[in-house]
């Protein structure tokens, strides 16, 4: 059995059922429009949000029609996000794939992510699902305001610790604590309840972005050297900070220079990639991510044990070992 499969099967009805709803929901008489929906179909990943979604609704009661309109909003608007993010950041491919902005060009791809946030919102409205939609509505603001910081930083290269913690929670934690949230209270859960699963899912998106950040220094290119991809885009992550932080003002400038200037040149890059990992910048990171990891777990501990909160202590431990 799959670790999926594992994390799934206290859902397994409901995702599959949830596949038919989502399709049903993407029904257009626009036959591009439907042409592109198929192709974003046929690729669809692990689904973790919708999961996250059920296995939270599960936790705290019992799955509704609520719980499908929370997972549907939710999975349309990370599809619109994902769209609008190839454009912005002119992104060809995702997961092996052509992006639609590759294929059908950025003004289609803009108005195909559009139109999913668009259906999103009018099904929300439809069942009355206004508090679900706060939730959401929070967090695609905060998504915002995380992308809008970090390309701000990224232009001046002064990133802290501090307001990387901030990024991460706003253009990645969020979205995930939304999540969990709108699960909790598709099945009328408590505002204690409420409460303890956005602060998991904070928790587990911090962990998830900083496993995220540590790939780029795992990952290798054809000649079996970390990728650096990361800092070719002049993204300054958690193990990079670290070791600034660690370093003497010049050395400091000087390192920070060569990613302004030769951000995009592979030999300038990697001995920044290898000062990283020589000076401890990895191993920070990586106790970091299992703070947020246990306190994710902590607030699970605080349920009853059964096969729903082991299926979330899986999916932390997932989240935090995967190697994709």
């Amino acid at each position: 059995m799959s670790v999926s499969t594992k994390i799934k099967a206290p859902i397994a009805n409901e995702m599959k059922e949830f596949e038919g709803y989502f399709r049903k929901q993407l029904n257009t008489g626009i036959p591009l429009l439907s042409i592109i929906t198929n192709y974003l179909l046929r690729r669809k990943g692990k689904q973790m949000r919708p999961m996250l979604v059920f296995l939270s609704a599960r936790l705290n009661g019992e799955i509704s029609e609520a719980s499908f309109t929370a997972a549907g909003l939710i999975e349309l608007l990370h599809t619109a996000t994902l769209i609008h993010d190839d454009v912005v950041d002119e992104t060809y491919q995702r997961r092996g794939y052509f992006s639609i902005n590759a294929l059908w060009r950025s003004k289609i791809a803009v108005l195909v992510g559009d139109y999913y946030l668009s259906i999103g919102l009018s099904s929300a409205l439809k069942t009355n699902q206004i508090e679900v939609l706060t939730i959401i509505s929070d967090a695609v603001r905060e998504m915002s305001e995380g992308e809008l910081i970090q390309i701000e930083k990224s232009r001046r290269l002064n990133i802290t610790e501090d307001i990387y913690y901030d990024i991460v929670r706003k253009k990645t934690a969020a979205l995930i604590a939304a999540c969990t949230k709108a699960g909790a209270y598709s099945v009328n859960a408590s505002e204690e309840q409420l409460e303890k699963m956005h602060q998991f899912g904070i928790n587990l998106g911090m962990a998830f972005q900083i496993r995220d950040d540590l790939l780029d220094y795992e990952k290798k290119n054809l000649a079996g050297k970390p990728t650096g991809n990361d800092l070719k885009e002049k993204k300054i992550t958690l193990p990079l900070i670290h070791v600034l932080n660690k370093m003497g003002s010049s050395e400091r400038r000087g390192v920070l220079r060569t990613i302004k200037r030769h951000h995009k040149k592979e030999k300038k890059i990697a001995p920044i990639v290898k000062l990283v990992i020589e000076m401890g910048g990895i191993d920070y990171a990586r106790e970091r991510m299992i703070e947020f990891r246990d306190k994710a777990l902590e607030i699970l501990r605080s349920y009853p044990e059964n096969e729903v909160r082991d299926s979330l202590e899986e999916l932390v431990y997932f989240t935090t070992t995967r190697r994709l």
